[in-house]
């Protein structure tokens, strides 16, 4: 049996060969067969080039039709995928091509110059270009070769790729990520989430992280979808194309945005089947509002780069506001204390996890490896939470924005959640400041609504006084009109830290 994601993913095609695969924003249309024809080409330009099966491809370039067809292409033809953000600068690429000793790059034509100079420093013996409208040297190459290729046979724990972490404490890790692990979780959330016949995704993500590169694409693939492809996100845009759609895949800011939308209401959603929201905590009362407006429950889940989907709210049942759910079939979470002893329902501590999508290990970096792993096989995914008796589990914060204020342990997201539900406040963000006396003390980042009456420091801390022990109140409170995110709408906290801790406390 061919272990290979697309040839598990090619079981789910739809019988007739014309159906669309991409639609994109000017109305072109890829079918199934076209797809085939396109990543077939892709493969054969790949192995042509001298590549053999496990040399990895580093990728930078913007999103389109042509970039998600030389993915499929790659993996096709045993080949380890390597996504570069296009925002990365030549020092980050850089890296990437020397850590993963990648032998192919692939750049936008405009950084072509750049690109020829990093590879000349690397392993990289050939270099690509690939433009948003399909132009560029290995779309070119490709129009040349055949339109059918056999698809590699790779076992299970084959390399399928190399994602790398965001590297906010450190270099970038590269988590390696096999043929199983990216199979196991397509299937268990092609299920999971009731993908049915008709079933149109609407793909507003970046295809350089897992949750647009994957999540999305593979579901597709597997239920014979169509993908509406679009370049990124834009809420009025998305609010036309609801009506064609039936699943949404998100994060936080996205659903914020198409709160902002007059238009979103019942009528607008009445196609839609399915809202996900994932990659950072959906505040309450975006949560709240958009079940108001729509009568739709986002369903938020919980993953990341090591692991794809591991928790999700479920699709029947309650799709508890706060939580990320229960654990996905064949995966294992556990909330355990510093000892490593699991703990009792609704106490806070260490998430870790264990599944068959979960990476084998960190590129080159055997010691992190052993670090990061537990001796029986659970994942200190560096996450703090708790679990219910019911099994929901919720995400507190992670492990390195936890505060410590002397010998005190202060979780940002218990604080956080009530702020958030002052009058005035849309969002806040928590962390530590250094105290010469108690190491750290806690400061607020508040982002507070255009309109309507503004709360001061005062009203922020005297609110939390009521329910806080005094070491968890805000020795300071900032006031910003948005809070900083990364491309997946994560608030980074480390710019945070590092703009305000200048001021000292």
């Amino acid at each position: 049996m061919n272990e290979n994601i697309y040839a598990i993913l090619a079981r789910g095609f739809p019988q007739n060969p014309d159906a669309p695969f991409l639609i994109l924003p000017d109305g072109k249309r890829y079918s199934y067969q076209e797809m085939e024809q396109e990543t077939a080409r892709y493969a054969h330009v790949l192995i042509t080039s001298g590549l053999t099966q496990g040399d990895r491809v580093a990728v930078q370039v913007d999103k389109s039709a042509a970039a998600i067809f030389l993915y499929l292409g790659c993996v096709r033809a045993g080949l380890a995928y390597v996504p570069i953000n296009p925002e990365c600068q030549s020092e980050d690429v850089d890296y990437f091509l020397n850590d993963a000793d990648a032998a192919v790059l692939v750049c936008r034509p405009d950084f072509l110059e750049k690109a020829r100079q990093l590879a000349w420093h690397s392993a990289a013996s050939t270099v690509f270009t690939l433009g948003m409208d399909g132009e560029g040297s290995l779309a070119e190459a490709a129009r040349a070769q055949p339109t059918t290729f056999t698809t590699a046979r790779c076992a299970a724990d084959a390399l399928a790729a190399i994602m790398y972490t965001s590297g906010t404490t450190g270099r970038p890790k590269g988590a390696m990520l096999t043929h199983r692990n990216l199979s196991s979780n397509a299937l268990v959330l092609h299920a999971y989430w009731g993908f049915v016949v008709g079933d149109v995704i609407l793909h507003m993500l970046p295809i350089y992280h897992t949750h647009g590169l994957f999540v999305a694409t593979h579901c597709a693939m597997l239920n014979g979808s169509p993908l509406l492809l679009e370049p990124r996100f834009d809420a009025q845009r998305a609010l036309q194309l609801l009506a064609q759609a039936t699943v949404l895949m998100g994060v936080p800011p996205h659903y914020a945005a198409l709160l902002n939308e007059p238009g979103l209401n019942l009528e607008a959603c009445a196609h839609m089947r399915l809202f996900i929201s994932g990659s950072a905590p959906l505040l309450a009362s975006t949560f709240q509002e958009f079940r108001h407006r729509t009568g739709h429950a986002i369903l938020e889940r919980y993953g990341m780069t090591e692991g794809g989907m591991l928790v999700s709210n479920p699709l029947e049942g309650e799709r508890r506001c706060g939580t990320v759910g229960f654990p996905l079939p064949g995966v294992q979470a556990r909330v355990i204390d510093k000892q490593g002893r699991t703990l009792a329902p609704n106490q806070i501590g260490h998430i870790q996890i264990k599944g068959p999508n979960l990476f084998s290990c960190y590129w080159r970096m055997p010691q992190k490896t052993r670090d990061e792993f537990t001796p029986d096989g659970f994942f200190k995914t560096g996450d703090v939470g708790r679990m219910d008796a019911q099994g929901y589990l919720t995400i507190v914060g992670r492990f390195k924005d936890v505060i410590q204020v002397g010998e005190q342990e202060v979780y940002p997201k218990e604080i956080e959640t009530a702020i958030d539900l002052l009058p005035g406040v849309v969002e806040s963000a928590v962390i530590g400041l250094p105290d010469r006396i108690t190491g750290a003390n806690v400061a607020a980042v508040v982002a507070r609504k255009g309109t309507g009456p503004h709360p001061t420091a005062g009203d922020i801390t005297s609110a939390l006084k009521t329910a806080f022990a005094d070491f968890k109140i805000p020795k300071a409170v900032y006031f910003v009109d948005q809070l900083p995110r990364n491309g997946m709408g994560k608030v980074q906290k480390n710019l945070l830290r590092e703009h305000y801790r200048l001021g000292g406390l």
